[in-house]
């Protein structure tokens, strides 16, 4: 097995190998909707009750999220492979064409998706061009286990949706 150079193109190229859900992070601010995506979210905690995700440090779209008391996660389904374009957009109206709803503390989520979490930032770990953002779930609202909602998926660069066997 040859070991290639471990630049960032060779690593964003493996690290596409391995498929993720895709999460909105929203906030209201009263004066403005705030949004990004995420494919780096992933449960850490029963006891307290803990996810995780993480950010590029060059993003200008997190430091005025982080700025929030409560943020919205919605675990994004299938049928929202634009919304998962338009917010992990660099500029534009991130909430073109999406229904929302904004709960007391200003988390907003999608409408239309499977689980949606009201979370606070409980820590922040700088590593690499990144930080690993640790938060905490203060009210969780999860569709019943038949349900027909699906998640996107994040796989080789690209939005997908599972395909059942």
């Amino acid at each position: 097995m040859t070991t290639p150079t471990l630049d960032g193109a060779i690593l964003r190229r493996a690290f596409g190998h391995v498929p993720a859900g895709v999460v909105a992070i929203c906030a209201d601010t009263g004066t403005e909707r705030l949004g990004m995506a995420a494919s780096t979210f992933v449960p850490v905690s029963l006891d307290p009750p803990l996810v995780a995700f993480c950010v590029q440090n060059t993003s200008t779209t997190w430091p005025r999220l982080a700025a929030q008391p409560r943020l919205g996660i919605s675990v994004l389904s299938s049928e929202h492979d634009g919304a998962a374009r338009v917010l992990a957009a660099k500029d534009g109206d991130r909430f073109a064409g999406l229904g929302t709803e904004t709960r007391d503390g200003g988390a907003l989520f999608v409408d239309g998706c499977g689980v949606r979490m009201d979370v606070s930032i409980e820590q922040q770990v700088p590593a690499g061009d990144h930080a690993i953002v640790v938060l905490r779930v203060h009210e969780l609202h999860c569709e019943e286990s038949d349900s027909t909602v699906e998640p996107i998926v994040f796989h080789r660069s690209a939005f997908r949706k599972l395909v059942a066997s």
